[in-house]
């Protein structure tokens, strides 16, 4: 009987579909059109409020910090290197926020997120936002990996870290009816050759924070951001390599870039902010790299043929040899392509 169920519904469920879709889209697509010009007009006032912000001593968590108290909003910084997130702190200071809490902590550790939150309510009793931006790379074959098991430490702070940090969050942004904003990648969908954990470890966090959507109602909002290319560590250099130590290496990043554009930390930063005080759902930046989903969803197999064209070459071979590399090489994309603070970067001032 249950089988005979299933093949009356393996007949029916997708023509049904399809036919829903048609009617109910449409208004759905109205709906939606109508909720973002509201959300646009009555956007978040965050001044006077409080912003946690995880990973803020570089990259796209120092210039969100920036970006939050150009706004007039109060943050909670956290990072591990002292020197650099004071420097974030005496600039978000001058540009504009009425007070920051300085919190050095280690998010892959989950006794310093439950002392992070606890640090940020005792001084401020309360807490708005909450920005999970701490992560860390990897660029290596799978096959050349030589210690996986230092490769746990990618979970351990690209996931871990954020689901930490928001489980001891989550009674005060209740409270607050507060928000949440996710820094997962667009490699959460896109299986780019050489990243296969730190992919993996991007869909796992989506996907957690899809379901403590779900989990969470209306209490909490989340916005889910997805970069593509931003001046952020991996486009900078650094990462860990096939030995799970972390290295700078900047010839490396254009194997993994190529000539595709790299947007500004400043831009992306001022994008997210404005994402998450309209209350938005998802932001992919730069906007056009949505158009990578359209692919993996409808071609996937067109998709993976295009990895395996421009960032591999013979079995073997080091990724310099690929034609991603040769590409960025011969035509000189990085000087037209990639921010020039790119040509710069300190290794030593990449959390």
């Amino acid at each position: 009987m249950v089988e005979l169920i299933h093949k009356l519904l393996n007949l029916t469920a997708p023509t049904f579909t399809f036919f829903s879709l048609i009617f109910f889209y449409p208004p759905f697509l109205f709906f939606k059109f109508c909720q973002s010009l509201l959300s646009y007009v009555f956007s978040e006032n965050i001044a006077g409020k409080v912003v946690l912000i995880t990973g803020a001593s570089s990259g796209i968590g120092e210039h969100l910090a920036y970006e939050y108290a150009s706004r007039g909003a109060c943050l909670a910084l956290v990072a591990r290197r002292e020197d650099q997130l004071r420097d974030v702190v005496e600039q978000a200071r001058d540009i504009g926020s009425p007070d920051v809490l300085m919190i050095i902590g280690d998010v892959s550790k989950v006794e310093d997120c439950k002392r992070i939150i606890d640090e940020t309510m005792d001084y401020f009793g309360r807490l708005d936002h909450l920005v999970n931006n701490a992560g860390i790379s990897s660029v290596s074959m799978f096959e050349e990996i030589t210690n996986i098991t230092a490769f746990r430490a990618l979970m351990d702070t690209n996931f871990w870290g954020s689901v930490y940090t928001t489980r001891f969050a989550v009674p005060h942004l209740r409270n607050s009816r507060g928000k949440i904003v996710v820094l997962s990648s667009s490699a959460s969908w896109l299986p780019t050759p050489r990243m296969s954990i730190y992919n993996a470890s991007k869909a796992a966090l989506f996907m957690m924070f899809e379901t403590l959507r779900v989990e969470l109602g209306p209490d909490i909002n989340i916005t889910i951001v997805t970069p593509g290319f931003i001046e952020f560590e991996l486009t900078q250099g650094k990462f860990l390599d096939r030995e799970g130590k972390m290295m700078f290496d900047p010839d490396l990043r254009y194997d993994q870039i190529s000539a595709v554009p790299v947007r500004t930390v400043r831009a992306c930063a001022k994008a997210i902010v404005n994402s998450a005080l309209r209350g938005q759902r998802y932001l992919t930046n730069p906007p056009w790299f949505k158009v990578t989903y359209i692919w993996k969803v409808f071609c996937p197999e067109v998709l993976e043929w295009g990895f395996r064209l421009f960032y591999l070459s013979r079995p073997g071979a080091p990724a310099t040899e690929a034609p991603s590399k040769k590409i960025v090489d011969l035509t000189g994309a990085k000087d037209v392509l990639y921010p020039p603070t790119l040509q710069a970067a300190d290794p030593d001032k990449i959390d």
